[in-house]
């Protein structure tokens, strides 16, 4: 059994003897710019460190390499959209600096072709252990909640890497309190990290503490990304990074936020990176079995649906504070 101790969270402590990790972002979009800083972190520990991300960029268009079906390397000399195509941009930043200019990306696509494409790449990298990060914390959304927020892209890469064999999978979440702009209450969010800790799966948090090398290296790229993405930015990265600045309450860095009138709560729990196993976060995914056979994101999409019309929903609860 693992042991935790204070000075070493159970998340690196679970990948402590793992030498070839992949950090994978769940959601697509600028979900890998959230897993960021923990590559950072194991990079430096000497880890070799791979960076993926369920992508929503339009591959079609690109001239990067197909590994595999709806697997394709992005490296920073990349040609494609010239509007949206944050893998591009993040591999060229990493190249600046001197890293491994490549994200790899899976197109999106529903279960079944996405957890080929992983078992691909685990196979191909001789992997060690999958990291999945969801910029937010609707990935540990049920089912049977109020609100699931946006769950088709996350649960179909949650339940692909759930298939991977030989490797150790964990999953990371930041963000807590953005998803409340889509319906997640986060009293579930917190029964839901309850349960995972009775059952020995929760490993834990750690902040992104600003003034360390890695979490200024993120703001850094962060910066560099949305630059070349202007009026597409990340509003869940954004929120993060004013909260790891010490902003607070309805503070706008981007113009898209403060254009559509929408009040923010920036605040300090913004910046917590929280860790779980990924098999018991998949295994309590209530329609996450009806979905092990879907071939695009539509019929992951109307699975959803279809479920939430019949199963009870818990009552809407506010955290008491």
């Amino acid at each position: 059994m693992l042991r935790a101790t204070l000075h070493q969270t159970p998340t690196f402590a679970r990948l402590a003897s793992a030498d070839r990790i992949l950090i994978a972002g769940a959601g697509g979009g600028f979900d890998i710019l959230s897993g960021l800083p923990l590559a950072l972190s194991l990079t430096a520990l000497g880890k070799t460190v791979h960076l993926a991300n369920l992508t929503f960029s339009y591959m079609g268009g690109s001239d990067a390499a197909l590994l595999a079906p709806a697997l394709y390397e992005v490296r920073g000399t990349t040609e494609g959209d010239p509007r949206y195509f944050p893998e591009k941009h993040l591999a060229r930043w990493l190249g600046g600096k001197g890293l491994r200019d490549r994200v790899y990306c899976f197109e999106k696509t529903g279960v079944a072709p996405l957890r080929n494409a992983y078992a691909h790449l685990a196979e191909r990298l001789d992997l060690d252990a999958v990291v999945l990060v969801d910029g937010g914390t609707d990935i540990l959304m049920h089912g049977d909640e109020v609100g699931l927020g946006t769950p088709a892209e996350d649960i179909t890469s949650l339940m692909a890497v759930r298939s991977l064999e030989g490797v150790d999978k964990l999953v990371s979440c930041v963000g807590f309190g953005v998803d409340s702009f889509h319906g997640v209450v986060h009293a579930d969010f917190l029964e839901n990290t309850a349960a995972l800790a009775k059952a020995g799966a929760y490993l834990g948090v750690h902040a992104l503490i600003p003034g360390s090398p890695e979490v200024e290296a993120w703001l850094e790229a962060l910066a560099f990304v949305h630059a070349e993405t202007a009026g597409r930015e990340s509003i869940v990265n954004s929120s993060i990074a004013d909260a790891v600045r010490g902003e607070f309450g309805d503070h706008h860095a981007l113009e898209r936020t403060r254009r559509s009138g929408t009040e923010l709560f920036i605040n300090p729990l913004m910046s917590l990176v929280w860790g779980f196993d990924l098999d018991a976060v998949a295994d309590r995914c209530l329609y996450g079995p009806a979905l092990r056979h879907t071939n695009t994101i539509f019929e992951v999409q109307a699975i959803i649906e279809a479920f939430r019309k019949d199963v009870a929903k818990r009552p809407r609860r506010a955290l008491p504070m």
